[in-house]
C-alpha cells in the first residue's frame, strides 16, 4: 500500500520557522500532484501549498511568500519549509496525494476533496 508519513512538526514561538516531511513512495512522489493542508481546531481543513510531477507549485494567499514547498529527490520527501510563522498558522499539517491527477498535474485550488490518500498529520503550534 501508498503511505504518506509527516514528520517535523513542533513548538515554535512567532516569527520562527519550521520544515515539515513528507516520506512516501518514489512512484507516488514523482508520478502525482500532491499537496500540503491543515486544520485548526473546529475549522475546516484547508489547503496550503501543492506541487505537480514538474515541480510547479501554487499556494494559498494566507501563507505566499512565507512557505516553500519542494520535494527532495534523494529522499522521496515532500518538504514544506515554513518561515515568519504566526499564531495562525497553529494547526495540525497534512500532506495528500491526488492519485487521480492526470499526467501529474494539479488540479485548479486547493481543494481537500481532490485528493485521496493522506497521512496522518503533524502538529505545528506557534505561540505568541
Amino acid at each position: 500500500d501508498i503511505q504518506l508519513v509527516e514528520s517535523g512538526g513542533g513548538l515554535v514561538q512567532s516569527g520562527g520557522a519550521l520544515t515539515l516531511s513528507c516520506a512516501t513512495s518514489g512512484s507516488t512522489y514523482a508520478t502525482y500532484c500532491m499537496g500540503w493542508f491543515r486544520q485548526a481546531p473546529g475549522k475546516e481543513r484547508e489547503g496550503v501549498a501543492k506541487i505537480n510531477r514538474y515541480g510547479n507549485t501554487y499556494y494559498a494567499a494566507s501563507v505566499r511568500g512565507r512557505f516553500t514547498i519542494s520535494k527532495d529527490n534523494a529522499k522521496n520527501t515532500l518538504n514544506l519549509l515554513m518561515n515568519s510563522l504566526k499564531p495562525e498558522d497553529t494547526a495540525t499539517y497534512y500532506c495528500a496525494a491526488d492519485l487521480a491527477s492526470s499526467g501529474g498535474y494539479c488540479a485548479s485550488g486547493l481543494n481537500a476533496a481532490q485528493y485521496d490518500l493522506w497521512g496522518q498529520g503533524t502538529q505545528v503550534t506557534v505561540s505568541s
